[in-house]
């Protein structure tokens, strides 16, 4: 009819729906970042909070165990930021404070200690920290008041700070029932497949985030009691920002441990050498013991994988991509294979 045929308007209309549905997601970035934040802090609470529910035995409601979790959690983040957050405040206000006489001293890295093996590469490096040092320091105050004004806009956008918390209860509280109405939002041909989908991604996300969680608890008090006994200066701060890096796939300890040298060796700390030895064990041992125990066979991705997930996302939503980019890859390749697996 027309001359047209049906076969080409289902694959255009196919087409505009795929361009739609990606605009779409362009353009509600920012608040489907804040759900995405939401589940993650629900899968970090899910382990808590079933526990809590098999020891009440029913006895009370799925709402005041969410609610006596959130209260100790609350009372648990105050006792750590006392604790820790205060020191490490402490020490970047510091090491802010010194890195105009770092700039003025740059001149003496050329007889900074650093590992024999380093040697034939010495100018390169110590040339480039000393460029850095000394264009990049003038600016550097700058630019953090900068960057902690957009974080606190950006909180005032999002309303993160209030709207994670809230929208994880209520994904935590009402788990079973967003489960049913995904189910009934499919035939009864297509349950199964979806059921069998949801479990999947279930089982994987809460696998991940609880390791990815444990792995950056590890870190911070592997690095931490590294740099006491070590002596290495400004040790809550780096180890504080290892454990934060640690979310980030790849790029993030490798950052963590690159700022770390660079920190103690502007410091005049005479064992780098040593901290670049700690943090190949290290990574040796998180990499092929604690995390292959921790995430079990939930993940199944490719390293070169990741790392191309990790570049892929810093691209399209910068940090928060980066953090994600992980488990969205290991969802489309749960998604890939119950697909074949459906189609076969």
């Amino acid at each position: 009819m027309l001359g047209i045929e049906p076969k080409a308007v289902r694959v255009t209309w196919s087409a505009l729906l795929t361009v739609g549905f990606f605009a779409f997601l362009y353009y509600t970035r920012r608040t489907i970042l804040v759900f995405l934040l939401a589940v993650f802090f629900a899968y970090l609470l899910w382990p808590v909070v079933s526990r809590v529910d098999r020891f009440a035995q029913g006895k009370i409601s799925r709402a005041l165990s969410l609610a006596m979790v959130y209260v100790v959690l609350i009372a648990t983040l105050v006792s750590v930021a006392a604790a820790v957050g205060s020191r490490a405040s402490e020490e970047a206000a510091n090491l802010l404070a010194r890195m105009p006489d770092l700039a003025q001293s740059a001149g003496k890295l050329s007889k900074a200690p650093i590992p024999p093996w380093l040697e034939p590469v010495r100018g390169q490096v110590l040339g480039a920290i000393q460029e850095q040092l000394a264009a990049g320091l003038e600016s550097a105050l700058p630019m953090l008041r900068t960057a902690v004004t957009q974080v606190i806009g950006a909180i005032g956008n999002l309303g993160f700070a209030v709207l994670v918390p809230i929208l994880s209860f209520f994904f935590l509280k009402d788990a079973a029932e967003l489960r049913q109405q995904a189910l009934g939002l499919v035939s009864r041909a297509e349950e199964g497949f979806v059921e069998g989908l949801l479990d999947d991604v279930h089982l994987m996300l809460a696998q991940y985030i609880r390791a990815l969680f444990l792995l950056s608890m590890a870190t911070f008090l592997a690095y931490l009691l590294f740099f006491q006994v070590s002596a290495v200066p400004y040790a809550a701060l780096l180890a504080t920002i290892a454990a934060v890096l640690e979310f980030i796939p790849v790029i993030g300890p490798l950052t963590a441990g690159t700022v770390a040298c660079v920190v103690a060796l502007v410091s005049g700390y005479p064992h780098v050498g040593v901290m670049i030895v700690f943090f190949l064990l290290y990574r040796l041992f998180q990499d092929y013991v604690l995390q292959p125990f921790l995430l079990g066979s939930g993940l199944k991705l490719h390293p070169l994988l990741i790392v191309f997930g990790a570049l892929a996302g810093e691209q399209l939503a910068g940090i928060a991509g980066m953090i994600f980019s992980v488990p969205v890859l290991a969802i489309l390749r749960i998604v890939y294979i119950r697909s074949t697996r459906a189609v076969s």
